[in-house]
């Protein structure tokens, strides 16, 4: 089993994650609190990342709205945006002081907005401050400190700007390169279009891996199925074999992790299989067996007994939200994804769009929904 591939000279400890690992991308307005809960009711494994926040308003926002999290969700990053190294660190060394697991630094997102703000995708255009950042956050936290990036941006050469960049957070001191697989362009493409148009290139994250054999460096960007994932990994370093893996890591090097955004979260059920092939990141539980052919729960055969718990368990949790102040909506709104292809899905997601959204709407409706699919499904294997 592979462990942490970086580590500490000094102290001969791990530095980063048990590996392989496998990730949930930082989303801006979908992997908020109540998203990262619900993701964690379906996978104990996955390392999670909150949405990113921008270091200035942590230093003069509502922290505990900002930074405040489950303790359930754990494994947990938060997503920093900025370029001001010394803001940078105190935000970081703050966000410490929450329980964080790790700091990521965004210099991936391509929109105007973060443009406009010096920081994300543009900043690939200046390794030397990103380098900075790194180094000014590692000095302030003892947790891990990573960057999230592009291959390029604009007429940038990725083969020269990627590991350009790369050799400059490496001696920074990063823990962990994630790379988005695909160039961004900053003027012409508007976010969206930069996560379809520029062509992916895995073949150069795998050759950078190859020659970065210490650094941790896991791969984002067009990963829509779990087993599409695993071909990137080393079958070795998979407690569990499955069929495909280490397939796309020809043309260099097997990756250390693996990052799914969109796919998995309209796609939920997608979570559930990911507990069967990594180990959790931080405390190197194994994999969990999974009593079911393929990478999804598509064919249905968790029991009742593992959704009717997902099921109270997010009740409970929107119940506490709405005492608090909150709606309904707000935690069901992440979870419309659940049960794709099952039977009684279509009336899953009618009722949490329209029942949800009522003012007054409680827990009851999580039920409902929940128990459209629990009928629908039992129908079914009566009739088999």
């Amino acid at each position: 089993m592979m462990e942490s591939v970086q580590t500490d000279g000094k102290r001969g400890e791990n530095r980063y994650f048990r590996g392989p690992v496998f990730a949930v991308a930082p989303m801006i307005d979908w992997t908020d609190r109540h998203y990262r809960f619900f993701a964690r009711q379906l996978s104990s494994h996955a390392l999670l990342y909150t949405e990113m926040i921008v270091a200035d308003a942590i230093l003069r926002g509502d922290r505990e709205k900002l930074l405040g999290h489950d303790a359930s969700e754990h494994p947990v990053a938060l997503q920093l945006g900025g370029s001001d190294p010394a803001k940078m660190a105190e935000a970081a060394r703050i966000a410490e002081g929450f329980g964080y697991d790790e700091i990521n630094m965004n210099v991936g997102c391509p929109s105007d907005r973060v443009q406009s703000g010096t920081f994300g995708a543009c900043l690939m255009q200046e390794p030397a401050l990103v380098a900075d950042c790194i180094a000014a956050m590692k000095a302030a936290v003892k947790i891990p400190v990573t960057v999230k990036c592009r291959i390029g941006v604009d007429d940038q050469d990725p083969e020269v700007a990627l590991r350009d960049l790369v050799q400059r957070v490496k001696d920074a001191g990063t823990d962990a390169v994630w790379v988005h697989a695909r160039k961004a362009w900053l003027k012409g493409l508007s976010p969206r279009e930069n996560r379809e148009i520029p062509p992916l290139d895995y073949g150069l994250v795998h050759r950078l891996k190859a020659e970065n054999a210490n650094l941790f460096i896991g791969l984002n960007g067009g990963l829509q199925r779990l087993d599409q994932a695993l071909s990137h990994l080393d079958p070795l370093s998979l407690p569990t074999r499955a069929t495909g893996t280490g397939a796309e890591a020809a043309c260099g090097a097997p990756l250390d992790g693996v990052m799914l955004g969109r796919a998995a979260y309209h796609d939920s059920g997608l979570l559930t299989a990911a507990d069967g092939y990594f180990v959790h990141p931080l405390t190197g539980a194994e994999p969990m067996p999974v009593d079911r052919d393929g990478f999804s729960d598509h064919d249905h055969k968790l029991s009742l007994d593992f959704w009717s718990g997902i099921r109270d368990a997010m009740a409970d949790y929107a119940a506490a939200h709405i005492e608090n102040g909150g709606r309904l909506i707000h935690v069901t709104r992440h979870m419309v994804g659940l049960f794709q292809g099952w039977p009684g899905a279509r009336r899953y997601r009618q009722i949490l769009s329209t029942e949800a959204t009522r003012k007054d709407a409680g827990p009851q409706v999580i039920h409902a929904a929940f128990d459209a699919v629990f009928e629908a499904v039992t129908a079914r294997q009566a009739a088999e």
